[in-house]
Formats: C-alpha cells, structure tokens, sequence
C-alpha cells in the first residue's frame, strides 16, 4: 500500500482505496475451489454494494445475494442475470418483493408463514409464479460475536423446524410459489470451520425429514459466513476456501442432481479494502496520546458497532514507534478504531490506513454530524 503513497496525498481524506488486484486473486480461488465440486456461489451485496466490485465479480460467474429491493436493481444494473439472485431478508416490503417477482429471480428465502402469504397474493396479482426456498433456523451456535450470530432459536431469522408442519400446510394452499429449496446461515465473521460440519450434520437431519414427507428438494442454499483474518491482513490476505468448501463436500450428503449453493460476503471482498485517513492532530493527555483522525465511525462502523478489531499502520512515517490512541472527531465517546495502537512515530497530515474495511465499511457509511459521503477509489484507476 505504501506503493501508493504520492496518489493518497493527492486525495481528500477520508476515502476507501480497494485493491482490485487483491480481489481478483480472490475470486479465483472462490471459483477454483467451488467448481472442485460444482457448488454455486452468490456473492452477499450486503457487504459492499460499490458497482465496480459488483462488475468485478460478475465476471467471475458468481450470483448476487440479496437483501433488499435496491440490492437486486443494483445487481442487475452490474449485468448480474435474474436467475442468478437470490432474494433473503427477514422484512421484505411488498414493492421489493414485486422487484423479486417482476424479474423473475433464482429464489426468494422465505423466514415466516406470513411472507408466503404476501409472496403468493404478490405473485397472483401479477399473474405470475414464484419460487421460495425455506430459510430455517438450524440451532447451531456459531462461535462468533453474538450480534452476527443468526442461527439459533432466539434470534429473529428463519423458521423454526418445530412450526414446519404448519407451513407445510400453510404451501399447499399458495399456488403461486413453488417450493424449490431450503436456506440456512449461522452467522458471519466465522473461523472455527467445525461450525460449519455442525451445520452440515444438522442439514442432514433435516433434508431426511424432508425425505419422509416426501418433499425433493432442488438445491440447499448453506449462507456464508466464512471470516477473514483480521489480525494478519498482509499474511492472510486470501481466506481459506479450499478448506471451507471440502467441509461441505464432505459431510454435506447432497441428494442425486441436487444444488448446492453459498453467499459469501466478507470473504469475498473484506481484506481488498481498506479506509485512508490523515492525522489532524496528536494530542498528549496525562497518560496516553491521541492521534486525532479526519474519518470517524461514520466512515467505519464496525469498531464502535461491534468491538471490532482492525489493523491500523501509519503508512507514512519512518519514525520510531509510539501508542496512540487513534480516534475520531464524531462527537460520541465511541468515536475511536482502537486504543493503545503500536504505531510509526506520528504526527499531523500523516497518513493511517486501516485495513481489511472491504466489507461492512463503506456501505454501513453514514451523514452523521452532516459528514459529507466518503469516496472510493479503486487501484486499477476505475475511480468511479
């Protein structure tokens, strides 16, 4: 990154600087690995919606996994193809389910009886047909941060298989949806793969329960959630899919001819990404320093939202190293990206990169204190 040095003094701070080359090594080795097996790979929009990684990955075969109506017109202005999306989320409004529907997507994952409802009457009023797949709560505990776990009883996703008897019901009567699969996701930022053969076994469990009712289904949809490594970002810049998709391959029993698909997110794009910002000032306080930032957690959520670790270098200096605390000027007490950083000797108009921001950064952005909107820049000069 320091390569890049004499460009980033020539931009305003704060911005995103994507390494586009990062990404490319990347998704070779998503589609190497997946087409191993003949998985399907959807890439979760959720994490970074910018059109040029959305272009980007298209162009490596991938589908998009959707969580709003703005995230499939967005798909499908990157060139995505309809049966390529995948349409999730636990509170889709009726003008995005029509968006879904009018397009003729993959899949909607359906979390309640009350959405086949809506989806079935949709549908009828637009004299279509429309295919679901049922998102269901496996109850595997995914060793993560509890607010990005998503697969047990009590959080507010999927169904719970004790009211799939009613739901079976509630479907024959809907003839404008067609049950085509079932969805699962535990969480997200996840390293411990044994998560993942847990939710294999539990999979197994359920698809023999499907079986017995007589219900074939096309494809298992199995989420995302595979973490990135946010310690070594140089070391690990590509996560390891290879071991990721042999879990499944191995402990997930597919039926004949049927598909197995992901939506992967972070992984895809997390460590390409990373938030420029410059050093207003480095203020001494009676036991620490603060080195004071022009980006703040209106730039980058994620320390503030969930504890989140990130690596932080002074890219800039030659100087020998000091701690700081490196901070914010959001007027909150949660405005700061980490406390006692080891960093370059630092002082004003230096320049800090903090990494692995690809995901869940620059789309979580807000206006807060009326911040004006970051930018992205791209290193293949896509500066769009």
């Amino acid at each position: 990154m320091k390569n890049y040095l004499d460009t980033f003094n020539t931009l305003k701070t704060p911005f995103y600087w994507y390494d586009m080359d990062l990404l490319d090594r990347t998704l070779i080795s998503v589609k190497q690995e997946a087409d191993k097996y003949g998985f399907h790979v959807h890439y979760a929009v959720k994490a970074n919606a910018n059109l040029p990684i959305l272009e980007k990955i298209r162009e490596y075969g991938f589908g998009t996994d959707c969580v709003s109506g703005n995230e499939v017109l967005r798909s499908l202005e990157a060139g995505f193809k309809p049966k390529e999306i995948a349409f999730a989320g636990v509170g889709k409004t009726d003008e995005e389910i029509a968006i879904g529907i009018e397009n003729d997507i993959f899949s909607f994952n359906v979390e309640s009886i009350p959405e086949l409802e809506v989806i079935n009457e949709i549908a009828a009023k637009l004299g279509k047909s429309t295919n679901v797949s049922l998102r269901l709560n496996p109850n595997v505990a995914a060793n993560t941060h509890e607010y990005i776990t998503t697969g047990l009883n009590e959080n507010k996703f999927g169904i719970n298989m004790m009211d799939m008897e009613e739901v079976l019901n509630v479907l024959a009567t809907l003839s404008h949806i067609k049950l085509t699969g079932i969805h699962f996701h535990i969480g997200s930022q996840i390293t411990d793969l044994n998560d993942f053969k847990k939710l294999c076994e539990r999979i197994n469990q359920i698809q023999d329960w499907f079986e017995e009712q007589d219900i074939k289904l096309e494809h298992i949809n199995a989420g995302g959630g595979l973490g990135i490594d946010y310690q070594n970002p140089d070391e690990n810049s590509v996560p390891d899919f290879e071991s990721y998709f042999k879990v499944f391959a191995e402990h997930l029993k597919l039926r004949p001819n049927q598909q197995l698909h992901f939506e992967l997110g972070r992984s895809i794009v997390g460590q390409c990404g990373s938030l420029l910002t410059k050093v207003l000032y480095v203020k001494k306080g009676v036991q620490k320093q603060f080195a004071i930032v022009d980006a703040g957690f209106t730039e980058l959520i994620r320390p503030a939202l969930y504890q989140a670790y990130h690596e932080i270098e002074n890219i800039s200096s030659t100087l020998p190293e000091e701690k700081y605390d490196v901070v914010g000027p959001i007027c909150e007490s949660t405005d700061f990206f980490r406390k006692d950083v080891t960093l370059a000797g630092t002082k004003r108009n230096d320049i800090i990169a903090i990494k692995s921001a690809g995901a869940y950064g620059q789309v979580m952005t807000s206006q807060y204190n009326l911040r004006t909107p970051v930018k992205a820049y791209y290193s293949d000069k896509q500066n769009k």
